[in-house]
Parts: C-alpha cells; structure tokens; sequence
C-alpha cells in the first residue's frame, strides 16, 4: 500500500509524533502540530505577521508558490518556534525534498521570488551630482543676492549722507537774518547768492550775525559788514557777487564745497 507524504494518517492519538517521520513532509508535520494544539491558520498568522496564503503554502509544501529558499527557512523556523517544534529537523527534512520538488538547491534564488537583491540603480551617481549641483546654485544665488543688497545700502546711506548732516530746512522757511531779504542794501556790503539748484549755505558777517543759513533755491539779496564767512555745500550751485562784483568760487571748492572768508 502506497502512503501519501502529504495526507494525515490516523494515529490513534490526538497529538502527532514529537519527532518528523521519516517520510513526512515539514509542512505537513507543523499542520498536524497545530491541529493538534487546537489552533486556527488564521490566529498564528496574526502573532507571525505573516500572510494566511503564505502559511497554507508551507503546511502544503507548496515552494513554487513560496519566494526563494533563505526564506521558506525563515518562516518554517518562526512558525516551529511558535509551535514548540524542533525546527532544526524541519529545516533538514526541507533541504532533503526542496531539490526534488523544485530541481534547484535550497541556497537558489527563484527567478520569479518576490524578494530580490537590489543592485545600484543606473543614473543614481549622476542625480546625486545634479542634487548637489542644485544645491551649490541656489548658495551662491543667495550670496549673491545678498551682496547686491548690502551694496544698495551702502550706495543709498553715501547718497543720503549729506542731507543727514544738514537739517532739512524748506524753501520757505530758509534763516535770513541780515536786515532783511531785500534788493536794495541800506548799509554796508551788499551779498547776492543765485542759485540754479537747491543748496545748503551758512553766512555770517564780520560782527558774528548770522545773515543767512539752511537750505535755498531762490536768489539772496543779503547786507552786512565784510569780511563774511561762507560755506556752500555745493559750490557749483551758486553764482555769488560781492558789491556787484562776480566773485569765482573756485579757488575755494574742494570736492564740490566752498568755505572761506570773503572781504571787499
């Protein structure tokens, strides 16, 4: 009479053999351990984590259904421990059949195992490169960036500078403060400042009156007792005469400012 490895031969007793027969089958000596135990496939897949179609592959011995053999070793190995199996004679028994079953070692990967060894993907070294690439980019963008930006203050600081020093006084409210902002001159020497462009200008007459000072744009007809003290932030701003006569300025500029003592 011809035994099936695979069926489950009445023994007389409710628990299987404590060790695999010789003719037994692993996945069919765990089934009847957990049989035995009262256990349902589904319940030891939960506490394996494991797939009920992967565990019914391994009761039936099923390997062409199973990924490669390193893992059928795997899970005989987890599902003996949670049955209290000796699961070194599992794995004996398993290396003896895997080679009948499949025409392949048990140290062979199967062409169509699920889980395979990755290899270096092609272009990865040349998408890191471009990564990095980017990267440096966008650094020097930011610097760049950011140069420009400490360079547009500075430029508009200097352009300020001067006005900061002097207040800022408006055209109607410029300090004439001779005997008045007249064309004629009752006394002593006579000042006409024109302007062809808004300046600031500080006068001051031989006797320490302040004759004019603050920002102008419009013409000054000034009197007072000579020498004066004059200071132009912006010399080529104004055309000056002293008693009717031209006075050049230029003598007196440095970087585009007069200061200096005039008498007649």
């Amino acid at each position: 009479m011809e035994i099936n490895p695979n069926s489950h031969q009445p023994t007389g007793t409710t628990s299987p053999s404590s060790t695999l027969g010789n003719i037994q089958r692993p996945g069919e000596y765990l089934r009847q351990i957990r049989i035995a135990q009262k256990k349902e496939i589904e319940e030891i897949a939960n506490v394996l984590n494991m797939p009920v179609k992967t565990l019914t592959a391994l009761e039936q011995d099923d390997y062409k259904s199973l990924p490669e053999a390193t893992f059928i070793k795997g899970y005989y190995r987890a599902y003996a421990k949670h049955l209290n199996a000796d699961a070194s004679a599992i794995i004996q028994r398993f290396d003896e059949i895997y080679v009948n079953d499949t025409g392949l070692k048990a140290s062979h990967a199967l062409n169509n195992s699920p889980i395979k060894i990755m290899g270096k993907l092609s272009g990865s070294k040349s998408v890191r490169n471009r990564i990095w690439l980017k990267r440096i980019a966008i650094v020097a963008a930011v610097a760049v960036l950011a140069w420009l930006a400490v360079m547009a203050v500075q430029n508009w600081t200097s352009g300020h500078k001067d006005e900061d020093d002097v207040p800022k006084i408006k055209n109607s409210d410029v300090q004439i403060l001779p005997m008045g902002n007249t064309t004629t001159a009752t006394s002593g020497d006579q000042l006409v400042l024109n302007f062809n462009r808004p300046t600031s200008v500080h006068i001051v007459d031989a006797t320490g009156k302040v004759l004019a000072t603050g920002r102008q744009a419009s013409t000054l007809t000034l009197s007072g007792e000579s020498p004066f003290q004059i200071r132009l932030d912006d010399a080529t701003a104004v055309a000056l005469t002293l008693n009717q006569e031209q006075i050049s300025l230029s003598p007196y500029t440095v970087n585009g400012k007069a200061e200096f003592r005039l008498s007649r």
